[in-house]
């Protein structure tokens, strides 16, 4: 694959960043419903081109949108209920108790016990052979189109409501595999359920359709995240564990993870299983484009986390305490990257190159075209080189001031110390405004040709904010925009961001030459000088 520049990343751009259970709502956590419009609203009209959102799989326990049950599935929380009241298959009482629930963060637990039987509601009036929402496919073209994941997603999910929602790795021998399920007879109560597993994703696929239609229609595209890694408890792995290194009980010799770095002194032990590439090249990574073809039906850009991982991937014994105890294997390499542009040209994909990268991890992201990343909070203290600083950006990068995994701007500029705080003090100017916005002012004038900032550095919010602290399980993935934040949002900061798009040609920019041409204006009348 010879070296080039994506197409898709010749203008000066910016984008937001906001998971979908941040957005504001009054049913306990964002949805596809009117808050996700409102905010397409207030990205227009503050000059933005992308939203950004973390992976929209269904989440289990931790509720990590990294550690989903399906690839391919989407999270049955981010259906907006209320459209559901408006096409008669629930009832406005009937969603109430959500109601009740925290509208500043995420209650997990209050809103597991409340929002399964509600839906389950929905699902008992619903007709599949009359209902359909404006604009979207009816259940049996949906369900044709996606059986070859919808099938054992399914399955999958019924088989853990039989046995306690267990991981698969602990059901009975014979339900382990699933092509000895042919042969047994599923029980009544599975069937009903993979019945609302099926309903559940039509739903979420239908008005995720017409959200993302709505963010085209008002010049903003989406861009979607795809983990390297998926969950060992999940219909993936459950069902295609030709895939993976993992035998037929589920056992792990070894588990991914990432050696000590900026993050963790010990690394970061994500425990998921690794793929076996070796079969995956022989079939032609079939799983991989399946699972690209998927996303592109959501998203118009997919960034691909952890990329490092393709070109060469840490390995952790499955006994190992913490993820320092590990050694490094050789990825793919191109030819995975090959074989998707075979079978999907002209995709958009940024690789997001975080971390100790060597020149293998240089050379792979150069052979792709693919832009990377760089984060503003790891300017000063995060690698020798300081190749997060401004000065060092180059056009085919995409700047962010932090991501999920980052404490906020203002957090991080409040908890900076010693020598680090002196650095970035001085760099950034920020000794008589230690602002957030000083760092995302610096990301826009920057020659990266799109910058995706976080909400919360929007509005300067300190570290309550926070979305994730890798290497924790608790209090993760809660945060929301409260309603008030929002408000604040479109009433003050739009303007704002407006102007600031504007005064660092980040709208309705030319494609950027690398040469001297008169002022529009004067075009016609400038002659040439002698």
């Amino acid at each position: 694959m010879p070296q080039k520049t994506p197409s898709w990343l010749s203008r000066r751009q910016s984008g937001a960043l906001l998971h979908v259970s941040s957005l504001p709502s009054e049913t306990g956590i964002g949805n596809l419903g009117h808050g996700a419009k409102q905010f397409i609203d207030f990205l227009a009209e503050s000059g933005f081109s992308y939203w950004q959102v973390c992976p929209v799989g269904p989440t289990g326990y931790g509720d990590s949108p990294y550690q989903s049950f399906s690839a391919f599935a989407g999270n049955p929380y981010f259906i907006d209920l209320q459209e559901l009241v408006e096409h008669g298959l629930l009832k406005p009482e009937e969603i109430a108790p959500l109601q009740e629930l925290p509208t500043d963060y995420v209650d997990y637990g209050k809103l597991y016990y409340s929002f399964w039987s509600i839906l389950a509601k929905a699902h008992r009036r619903f007709d599949a052979e009359t209902f359909k929402l404006p604009g979207g496919d009816s259940f049996t073209e949906f369900y044709e189109k996606q059986a070859y994941w919808l099938d054992p997603y399914t399955t999958f999910m019924a088989l853990k409501g039989r046995f306690g929602h267990r991981s698969w790795t602990e059901w009975p021998l014979e339900f382990k595999d699933p092509d000895t399920l042919t042969k047994l007879q599923l029980e009544p109560v599975e069937q009903a359920e993979r019945s609302r597993q099926a309903f559940y994703q039509f739903i979420f696929y239908s008005q995720w359709k017409a959200l993302r239609a709505y963010a085209n229609s008002k010049g903003i595209q989406l861009v979607g995240d795809i983990p390297i890694y998926v969950a060992l408890d999940s219909a993936d792995v459950w069902s295609r564990r030709a895939n993976f290194r993992v035998n037929a009980d589920g056992d792990l010799d070894s588990v991914a993870g990432v050696p000590p770095d900026y993050f963790s002194e010990t690394g970061q032990l994500w425990g998921n299983p690794l793929y076996d590439w070796g079969h995956l090249q022989k079939n032609g990574y079939r799983w991989w484009i399946e699972r690209i073809q998927s996303s592109l039906e959501l998203f118009d850009v997919l960034r691909f986390d952890h990329f490092r991982g393709f070109a060469d991937f840490w390995v952790v014994p499955s006994h190992a305490p913490d993820a320092s105890e590990g050694a490094w294997e050789m990825g793919p390499g191109v030819s995975l990257f090959e074989a998707i542009e075979e079978a999907i040209p002209e995709t958009k994909f940024i690789a997001e190159d975080l971390g100790y990268i060597n020149e293998n991890v240089f050379n792979l992201r150069e052979e792709t075209g693919y832009p990377g990343m760089k984060i503003m909070q790891f300017g000063y203290g995060h690698d020798d080189n300081n190749v997060n600083l401004p000065h060092f950006f180059a056009h085919n990068q995409v700047v962010y001031t932090g991501t999920h995994d980052n404490d906020t701007t203002q957090g991080w500029i409040e908890g900076l110390k010693g020598e680090n705080r002196e650095k970035v003090f001085d760099y950034f100017d920020l000794h008589e405004d230690p602002s957030a916005s000083r760092i995302m002012k610096a990301a826009l004038a920057s020659v990266a040709r799109l910058v995706i900032t976080p909400v919360q550095d929007f509005l300067e919010l300190e570290s309550h904010a926070r979305m994730n602290c890798p290497g924790t399980s608790i209090g993760n993935w809660q945060w929301r925009l409260s309603p008030a934040s929002f408000e604040k949002l479109s009433t003050e900061t739009a303007s704002q961001l407006l102007s600031l798009h504007q005064r660092y040609h980040r709208i309705d920019d030319n494609l950027q030459r690398d040469y001297s041409a008169p002022p529009a204006e004067s075009a016609n009348t400038a002659g040439s000088h002698q």
